[in-house]
């Protein structure tokens, strides 16, 4: 194949994971949201328990196929990668309860210097002065969108930071396990998912119950009896809520919990093969539209709230970033590793995943 036919093949690729992964994205999150909002659902970790058990099934559907060819990670590497990814998901959810939503949002922008601080030290890439200003367009974009008050107190620092390091890490260790153990992104995830999904249902009603002072019980989960008292005065539902209505209301929430872990698969597999063809930075900065996004289809959905001219301006000056270091970091020297720093356990065989090249070409 000519080389244009390549590199168009790549583009094409590449084009396809971000789209795949931008949708199945927004997607939970305003299926999640209105889990929270209209059914009142607060159980965010134990939620995050039953994504990973759908996405259990599914690796163990395609491997049963052989769709998934047998693979190794060893048990040091999977249980270091578990524990960065369950504190990711527990950190979160303590920073948002004990943080302002404006110190939450600097916390999350602050994932992509911490990101470019893990590849710089252990992958020892260097960045233009280009792809550096282009990082600092995006910051300064979604800050504008999303950050309004800010406060700080000592116990949501703690957590914020927590969550902010370990989301870091698990997010470079996606991409460290796939080209050190010769991993796709199906293998990686049928390692990792049930190791997860485990962890997170033994952990998530205790934490759950911690954070919202609610008691999670089959009852909640089947029947959801508390349902009546989240759902706006103005629904025609609200006035028969016993019976068929009950049983309307009871109906759309399981249809809910079933779509938010349908779609969770997608999001948890696109998110390992975009980590896994270019890097963890790249996924955080040009992930940020998918933060655009959602507010753009909140503003549809969910209301005409928050949606102003500064909104509109952050956005428009995070979309400028993106278009930038897309095309900074993809030019010579815009991500350039300038030591082999990572030996891989077999001969890597995809032309994406090598290490072979002195310069990242991953943006």
């Amino acid at each position: 194949m000519a080389p244009a036919s390549k590199a168009d093949k790549k583009a094409a690729l590449d084009a396809a994971a971000w789209m795949f992964n931008v949708v199945t994205s927004v997607g939970i999150i305003l299926v999640n949201k209105a889990l929270m909002a209209t059914y009142g659902f607060s159980f965010a970790t134990t939620l995050t328990g039953l994504h990973f058990v759908t996405t259990t099934l599914m690796t163990a559907i395609l491997r049963w196929l052989g769709y998934i060819q047998p693979s190794h990670l060893p048990l040091p590497e999977l249980l270091k990668f578990v524990l960065f990814a369950n504190f990711s998901i527990v950190g979160m959810n303590v920073s948002l309860m004990w943080n302002s939503v404006g110190f939450y949002q600097i916390a999350k922008l602050s994932m992509i210097p911490v990101s470019c601080l893990l590849e710089v030290v252990l992958d020892k890439i260097r960045y233009s002065r280009d792809t550096k200003l282009s990082i600092s367009v995006v910051l300064l974009g979604v800050a504008v969108c999303t950050v309004t008050d800010v406060s700080v107190n000592t116990r949501g620092f703690i957590a914020a930071f927590i969550a902010v390091w370990s989301t870091s890490l698990q997010q470079y260790y996606v991409h460290f396990l796939q080209r050190k153990y010769s991993l796709s992104s199906f293998n990686l995830l049928g390692h990792t998912a049930p190791a997860q999904a485990g962890s997170l249902l033994l952990l998530g009603p205790f934490l759950d119950y911690w954070l919202t002072n609610k008691e999670l019980t089959c009852t909640n989960i089947t029947q959801h009896p508390w349902v009546m008292y989240s759902i706006p005065e103005n629904l025609p539902l609200r006035p028969d809520l016993s019976g068929k209505g009950m049983g309307r209301v009871c109906g759309r929430f399981q249809i809910f919990i079933i779509l938010s872990c349908t779609i969770a698969v997608g999001t948890n597999l696109s998110q390992f093969i975009c980590i896994g063809r270019f890097t963890a930075v790249s996924f955080q900065v040009l992930g940020h539209m998918k933060t655009i996004l959602v507010l753009i289809m909140g503003f549809f959905f969910f209301g005409k709230e928050g949606l102003n001219l500064q909104v509109v301006l952050g956005m428009i000056i995070a979309v400028v970033g993106m278009m930038w270091y897309g095309n900074a970091s993809s030019k010579p020297g815009g991500k350039e590793r300038w030591s082999h720093s990572l030996p891989t356990s077999k001969q890597q065989k995809h032309g994406g995943l090598s290490e072979s090249s002195e310069h990242d070409g991953k943006i």
